[in-house]
């Protein structure tokens, strides 16, 4: 305890409440929203960090206790006003006199730790007492020095955890008190023998009641803790909901293996852990094993999650070996101490799964014994869509549950293998997210992150945060199309999707760099094999971008036309993907010029666009509109970002038609294309194919992932195979982004094309294949948007849409009716014929 500094004596607490006047009259009053000022300045932290006396002899990653630190504190009375602020350099649990504080889990959240480090704000007012109190916190690696990424390494962004906290209490007669982390804080290791985030936790409850050994019966030997200097400046507060326990999932079944293992059927693929309540008895050891799939034995599986196996069948370079030290994947391990009460909750490590194998139970597991916690980042439910096809609605179930496995923290891919925020997958899917959820803020927050880890020279990583691999580019460089051109996609998209014009002057600078660096390197680099073909460059070869190492059109079906690149070469010309995201990225920061009002660097990006797709066009688009690289996603491509001339359009569409037939009527795009596929076929004209695509029944396809059993979607198009073995990732939102075509094309909600946010919108919607109703609905920033057609037994459509305040809509029916609408609802109808 220290005294109350006389400049923290006040912070600034505000309230307010809102009311409107319209040309209808005036509102009542909303409820009063209330906020108060936290730490705005590192001068405001009067706390030490400390650090646990791990010495020089610390275990891998995955082997590291989570430490117990404990401090004891008096106050003369209870307070009217306390708040407790904390950070780490890990992950942290507080308990405040044996109660939990706060409700959030993973704090302080995941974040490029060098230069953004989150910290917390909990009221607990209600926790402290009149004499003697107590703080308990547990502190485990987390991402900061656990295994992160695809490929498990640790220690990637610091090699010692630590924490920091400050308690600010007032009480009534007007006296504060401050109690902060220092050298009087004692730290030991309790029940939490071993912490990863990826690997698991091993718990030992026969140490103390609930993993807190100052609760327990034993004696504790405490040690002092080491007083540490670390960088204040870059602590924040985060401006995305936190991570919360969100719902409970009962297991649908549980089995016996044999007599020495079960198998608990969540019955649904989800981000979280399991909660165990029979623990059995004294000393009896559990082994928990997670995973999304079922061998042929009918137990647990993790081979598809290997990231080595992976890594091997993809011909990745040798620096894509996990470390000889790491241990398994998805595993956890209890020993009882026989306890009825103690329940089993493995909080400091998540994990991707369905299944859990538990080894060493002496007994039968009841269903009330054990459900799946689902953990994620606790966003705002914000849209919602059904049709009469019941699998279209499993299908769009699967992809909300496929989102809501891969925003713990950060956009994630998978929430097992590698929990990596690639650029990739939150630039495809974020539009159909923000039909989901209110992502806003947790979109932000990723971009700082992103933003953070940029090169200097301007080159972006692939994922944000990256972590000290990635950024070595041992294993791939940066700058890869598609996924670091998320530092122009996402924040335009946001924006869209919510008018938020300050996220895009926050990233100015990061786009920027960006689109200057591809510009740069096209200038300057030429790929070997056009050296060869044409040593003499041609005028627009400066405006293509065809060196460097890239993804691709990752994992698109084998077929006749479409074979995605096992192996990612140095040698590869990837040009007319590279390219066609070069353009599309420089357009769209011509577009954000212009909302910026930087009406010259507008004009700028807005030339450069148009270099970049003449450079396109002339060197692989032909004059009957076909392509030279003639793949579905090339065709999708030139169509959505414009890269097709405009007279060439309709040829471009027929020779995307022609390839889809040609792979017998299925889908042949991969993580970029399939997103862009079926809205660019209904827009030019073909929303038959998009329908036939959408209901095809018969591999690739959406619907053969559900008949093989899919709860969430899958990484490949055959991540279970006619056999039912397992391949990749069973939780992979890229192709779920599919969606977005069920929110805008079958419902018909759409963006108006230069009003963000819905202000001006359109209800346009495109009925086909066997639907006979469908009903779309969105929270907007202005309000309730909704959209609800059926077909009668006429073949006549009646539509009703419902328009927040404020705002207006053009209503555009298949008949090519076209009305403007204002607040309200409304109802039209068309014939069919």
């Amino acid at each position: 305890m220290v005294p109350f500094p006389g400049e923290l004596q006040s912070r600034q607490s505000v309230e307010c409440a809102v009311k409107v006047w319209t040309d209808q009259g005036e509102s009542r009053w909303s409820e009063p929203v209330r906020w108060e000022m936290g730490l705005l300045d590192p001068n405001d932290w009067k706390a030490s960090w400390i650090e646990p006396p791990e010495g020089d002899d610390i275990p891998p990653g995955g082997k590291r206790p989570g430490w117990h630190l404990h401090h004891a504190f008096t106050t003369a009375q209870a307070p009217t006003h306390a708040r407790f602020y904390a950070t780490a350099q890990g992950i942290y649990e507080i308990h405040l006199n044996g109660s939990q504080v706060g409700d959030i889990e993973l704090t302080p959240g995941f974040t490029s730790y060098d230069r953004i480090l989150q910290y917390q704000t909990y009221d607990v007012g209600g926790l402290i007492r009149s004499g003697l109190n107590r703080i308990d916190v547990i502190l485990s690696d987390g991402w900061y020095r656990g295994q992160t990424g695809a490929f498990r390494q640790f220690d990637q962004f610091g090699e010692r955890t630590a924490f920091l906290a400050q308690l600010e209490m007032s009480f009534a007669d007007g006296s504060r008190q401050l109690v902060i982390t220092d050298k009087e804080w004692r730290a030991t290791i309790g029940a939490v023998r071993a912490a990863d985030l990826m690997q698991g936790v091993i718990m030992d409850f026969r140490c103390s009641a609930h993993a807190l050994p100052s609760s327990g019966k034993r004696a504790v030997e405490w040690n002092a803790v080491n007083v540490a200097d670390h960088d204040l400046a870059r602590l924040r507060a985060s401006p995305s909901p936190p991570v919360r326990q969100i719902a409970e999932i009962e297991p649908a079944e549980i089995r016996a293996l044999d007599e020495h293992r079960q198998i608990i059927d969540l019955g649904q693929n989800i981000a979280g852990w399991l909660r165990l309540r029979d623990l059995g008895p004294a000393h009896v050891r559990l082994r928990l094993t997670y995973g999304e799939a079922l061998d042929a034995n009918g137990d647990v599986t993790t081979d598809n999650i290997d990231s080595t196996a992976n890594a091997e069948e993809l011909g990745l370079p040798e620096a894509a070996k996990m470390p000889d030290e790491i241990g398994p994947l998805q595993v956890d391990e209890v020993y009882s101490a026989g306890n009825a009460s103690d329940t089993f909750e493995p909080r400091m490590s998540t994990k991707g799964f369905r299944y859990v194998r538990i080894e060493g139970h002496p007994h039968t597991l009841s269903r009330d014994s054990a459900s799946g916690v689902v953990v994620h980042s606790d966003l705002r439910r914000t849209g919602w869509f059904e049709c009469s096809n019941a699998r279209v609605n499993q299908l769009h179930e699967a992809a909300v549950w496929t989102l809501r496995s891969n925003m713990v923290e950060i956009p994630t891919d998978c929430p097992h293998r590698e929990r990596s925020g690639w650029g990739s997958e939150w630039q495809i899917f974020v539009p159909s997210a923000a039909f989901l959820y209110d992502v806003a803020g947790f979109t932000t927050k990723w971009l700082r992150d992103l933003a953070a880890d940029q090169k200097p020279d301007g080159a972006v990583f692939h994922s944000a945060p990256e972590n000290k691999l990635g950024k070595s580019e041992a294993v791939i460089p940066a700058g890869s199309a598609g996924y670091s051109d998320a530092a122009v996609i996402v924040p335009w998209r946001i924006y869209r999707a919510y008018g938020d014009e300050k996220l895009l002057a926050d990233q100015w600078e990061s786009m920027a760099a960006w689109v200057d660096w591809c510009e740069r390197v096209a200038r300057t680099q030429r790929h070997p094999d056009r050296i060869k073909s044409r040593p003499r460059p041609e005028a627009h070869e400066q405006f293509l971008r065809d060196t460097g190492v890239h993804f691709g059109e990752w994992l698109a079906p084998p077929s006749s036309i479409d074979q995605y690149n096992s192996k990612l070469e140095d040698g590869r010309d990837d040009g007319d993907i590279a390219t066609a995201y070069f353009h599309y990225s420089a357009k769209l920061l011509g577009r954000i010029a212009r909302v910026l009002g930087k009406f010259a660097a507008a004009q700028r990006y807005e030339n450069l666009a148009e270099k970049t797709r003449w450079a396109w066009w002339t060197e692989y688009g032909n004059a009957d509109g076909s392509i030279r690289r003639p793949t579905q996603a090339n065709y999708v491509r030139a169509l959505a970002f414009g890269l097709a001339p405009d007279a060439l359009r309709e040829k471009v569409a027929s020779h995307l038609v022609n390839t889809i037939r040609a792979a017998d009527t299925h889908v042949g795009t991969g993580t970029f294309g399939t997103a862009l596929l079926l809205p660019v076929l209904a827009d030019a004209g073909h929303a038959g194919l998009a329908y036939e695509l959408l209901l095809q029944d018969t591999a690739p396809s959406w619907l053969t992932m559900l008949d093989r059993g899919a709860t969430t979607i899958w990484e490949m198009w055959d991540g279970v195979d006619e056999n039912g073995a397992a391949h990749f990732s069973l939780n992979h939102f890229s192709f779920g982004a599919v969606i977005a075509f069920m929110h805008t094309h079958v419902a018909g909600i759409r963006l108006d094309n230069t009003v963000p946010a819905y202000r001006r919108f359109r209800v346009q919607p495109v009925p086909g294949g066997d639907l006979t109703w469908a009903k779309g609905s969105l929270l907007s920033p202005y309000g309730l948007i909704s959209s609800e057609w059926c077909i009668d037994s006429s073949r006549r459509l009646r539509l009703d849409v419902t328009i927040p305040p404020g705002t207006s809509a053009e209503i555009l029916l298949p008949d090519d009716t076209y009305r403007v609408v204002h607040c309200g609802r409304s109802q039209f109808d068309c014939d069919l014929g």
